[in-house]
C-alpha cells in the first residue's frame, strides 16, 4: 500500500467506513438466508466472525492509528461482540513497522529546542519497540545513565483525527440501522473511544501514571517501576529508566537464573489483586510485553499508557454486590449494578435478576475447591456471553478491568501451571469482605438483615413451591443456608418473646404476690433464654460458614 495514502482524510475514512459497511451487509445476508440455526449453521456463522476479525486485524496493522488501538478496545468488549471477534482481535499486537529515524529526531529537537548530541551521548537509531503511536530507542545520557527514550510517530495525531471521523460516521449507521443503536448506549461507547486514545497521545499522562504507580508500590519487596525523567519530558516524548531482563513467561531466562517460579506467580497475583480489588489506579494492558523480570526475580511494571480507575464508590458497589452473591439476595445485586451504572435504562431488572440467580446456581452445582485458570477463562467466557446478550454495557473501566484479569490469569498460568487462585485468593477476599475498617463487613450486612421482616419466609416458601426448575427441593448450600437463616430469624424472636412474657409475668406476679405462679413464670423466660442462647451459637457458626 502507498505509504503516502495512509495519510490522506478521505482514503482513511473510506477504508474504514467501507471495511464496516461490509461486515454489516455480511452478517445481514447470513442471518436473513439462515432462518435454521442447527449446528451447521454456527460452524458457519463461526467462520463469517473469525474471517471478517482477520480482515479487521490485517487493515489494523496495513493502516496503524485508531484500528489497532480500537482493536484493542473491542477486544475487552465482551458485552457488545461475539466472542468469536473476541478471540481473533486478542491476538492484534500493537506492533507496525516503524518510521524512519529522521522523524523521531526531528520531534525530539523540535521539543527540546536544542540538538540531540546537547542531551545523549549516544542513541540507537533502531528502535527497540514500535507501536501505533510511538517508537522506543535506547540511549545514553551525557553522564552514562542508560535510558529509553518514547517518542510518538510522526502524524500520529492527525491520523486519529482521521480516524475518530470515521468512526463517527460508522457509529452513526449502527445506531440508525442495526439493533446495537438499542441494546449499546453508542455515543457514551464513541465518548469513551476518544477520551481513552486521547489520553495515551498526552505522554505526560503516562509519565504521571508511573508516578502513581512507582509512589504506591515503594514499600512493594521485589516490584520495581522504572524512574521517569521529568525533565526531559514532553506530551510527545517520554524518558524513563532502561531496565535489563526478560518477558515474565521467559522461561529460559528463569531457569537460567534459578528463579522461584511460585514465588514470580505469588507476587504477580499480589500485585494485581491490591489493583484490582480496591479502590484507585490499574494497569488495564499487563501483558508479557509490560512485564518483566530481572535476574535477582523483581517484578517491572512498564508502559502506563493504558490505566483505569475504581473508584471508592465503585469499590463499595462491588462489595455489595459480591455480598448479594454470598446472602442469596439479588435485589442488592441489582442495585449494585444500577450504582455502577452497568444497566442501560430499558434493562427489564426483574429478567436479568432471574437470568443472574440461574447463572449463579448453575456455577454452585460444581466443585470450586481448585479454581484453575482454565475453569477462570470459562466463568469470564460465559459472564461475557451473558452481558452481551443482556441490557448491559460495561464502564471502559470495567471493561478494561475484564481484559486485564484475563490477560493475568494467562501469565500467571505460563508462569506457575499449578497456580491455585482459590487458595492464594481466600485470605484476601476475607480482608476485602470483612476487614474492620469496611463499612461494608459481612458481619454487619447480616446484623442488619436480622431487622428485615419476617415476612421474608413465607415469601421464599412460595417461591420454593412454584419454581418448577427446583423440583420441590433444595438444589444448593446457598438455598439451604437462606432458609436456616430464616428460621434461625424466626425462631430468636419467638425466645425473645418468652424472655419478654416470662419476666413480665415475674415482675407481676411479685407486685400482685401471687406467688404461686412464679415457677411457671420463670420456666417460661429460662427456657426462652436458654433457646436463644442455642439459635445464637448456632446461627453465629453458620454465619462463619457462609464467610469461609
Amino acid at each position: 500500500m502507498n505509504q503516502r495514502a495512509k495519510y490522506i482524510s478521505i482514503y482513511r475514512v473510506t477504508v474504514i467506513v467501507w471495511m464496516s459497511l461490509k461486515f454489516l451487509i455480511q452478517i445481514f445476508w447470513f442471518k436473513n438466508t439462515h432462518r435454521i440455526w442447527d449446528q451447521e449453521t454456527k460452524r458457519k456463522w463461526e467462520r463469517l466472525l473469525v474471517k471478517q476479525a482477520e480482515e479487521y486485524r490485517r487493515k489494523a496493522i496495513k493502516l496503524g492509528g485508531l484500528l489497532i488501538k480500537f482493536g484493542q478496545f473491542l477486544s475487552s468488549r465482551g458485552d457488545l461482540l461475539p466472542r468469536a471477534f473476541i478471540l481473533e482481535l486478542e491476538g492484534l499486537v500493537d506492533r507496525v513497522e516503524p518510521v524512519p529515524f529522521k522523524y523521531s529526531k526531528r520531534t525530539m529537537e523540535e521539543d527540546w529546542n536544542t540538538s540531540l548530541e546537547e542531551v545523549f551521548r549516544h542513541i540507537d537509531e533502531k528502535p527497540v519497540a514500535s507501536a501505533s503511536i510511538g517508537e522506543v530507542y535506547r540511549a545514553e545520557l551525557l553522564d552514562g545513565t542508560s535510558v529509553a527514550v518514547k517518542v510518538q510517530r510522526h502524524r500520529v495525531r492527525e491520523i486519529f483525527q482521521m480516524d475518530f471521523k470515521a468512526l463517527r460516521i460508522v457509529f452513526f449507521i449502527l445506531s440508525k440501522f442495526t439493533r446495537y443503536g438499542k441494546k449499546a448506549d453508542l455515543p457514551a461507547l464513541y465518548r469513551e473511544v476518544v477520551a481513552v486514545i486521547t489520553n495515551e497521545l498526552d505522554f505526560t499522562m503516562e509519565l504521571e501514571n508511573g508516578n502513581h504507580f512507582r509512589r504506591r508500590f515503594r514499600d512493594f519487596e521485589k516490584v520495581y517501576i522504572p524512574e521517569y525523567y521529568s525533565e526531559w519530558s514532553t506530551k510527545r516524548i517520554l524518558v524513563m529508566e532502561w531496565i535489563e531482563g526478560a518477558k515474565i513467561t521467559d522461561l529460559t531466562f528463569i531457569k537460567r537464573h534459578q528463579i522461584d517460579r511460585r514465588a514470580v506467580a505469588k507476587l504477580l497475583f499480589d500485585l494485581c489483586v491490591e489493583q484490582f480489588l480496591f479502590a484507585g489506579m490499574f494497569h488495564s494492558d499487563p501483558h508479557p510485553g509490560n512485564l518483566m523480570l530481572k535476574a535477582d526475580g523483581t517484578v517491572v511494571l512498564l508502559d502506563f499508557g493504558m490505566v483505569g480507575e475504581i473508584k471508592q464508590r465503585d469499590a463499595n458497589s462491588i462489595r455489595l454486590m459480591v455480598q448479594g452473591f454470598i446472602l442469596d439476595d439479588y435485589d442488592r445485586v441489582i442495585d449494585a449494578l444500577w450504582e455502577m451504572d452497568f444497566l442501560l435504562p430499558n434493562a427489564d431488572t426483574e429478567q436479568v435478576k432471574k437470568l443472574i440467580k440461574q447463572t449463579t446456581d448453575m456455577y454452585l452445582d460444581g466443585d470450586f475447591d481448585k479454581l484453575d485458570a482454565h475453569l477462570m477463562n470459562d466463568i469470564l467466557s460465559d459472564v461475557q456471553q451473558f452481558v452481551k446478550e443482556q441490557p448491559i454495557q460495561l464502564p471502559a473501566d470495567y471493561a478494561f478491568l475484564g481484559r486485564a484479569t484475563s490477560i493475568i490469569v494467562g501469565v500467571l498460568t505460563s508462569v506457575y501451571p499449578q497456580v491455585d487462585l482459590v487458595e492464594w485468593g481466600r485470605p484476601v477476599i476475607k480482608k476485602w469482605m470483612t476487614g474492620e475498617a469496611s463499612n461494608f463487613s459481612l458481619y454487619k450486612q447480616v446484623a442488619k438483615d436480622t431487622v428485615k421482616p419476617l415476612m421474608s419466609l413465607p415469601r421464599a416458601l412460595i417461591e420454593y413451591l412454584v419454581d418448577g426448575d427446583k423440583e420441590r427441593e433444595w438444589k444448593t448450600e446457598t438455598h439451604q443456608q437462606t432458609l436456616f437463616h430464616q428460621f434461625y430469624l424466626f425462631y430468636s424472636l419467638i425466645s425473645f418473646m418468652m424472655i419478654v412474657a416470662g419476666t413480665g409475668g415475674i415482675l407481676y406476679l411479685n407486685i400482685t404476690g401471687w406467688s404461686d405462679y412464679l415457677p411457671f413464670a420463670w420456666t417460661i423466660a429460662v427456657i426462652g433464654f436458654g433457646t436463644l442462647l442455642m439459635i445464637g451459637i448456632r446461627h453465629y457458626t453458620m454465619i462463619k460458614k457462609i464467610r469461609r
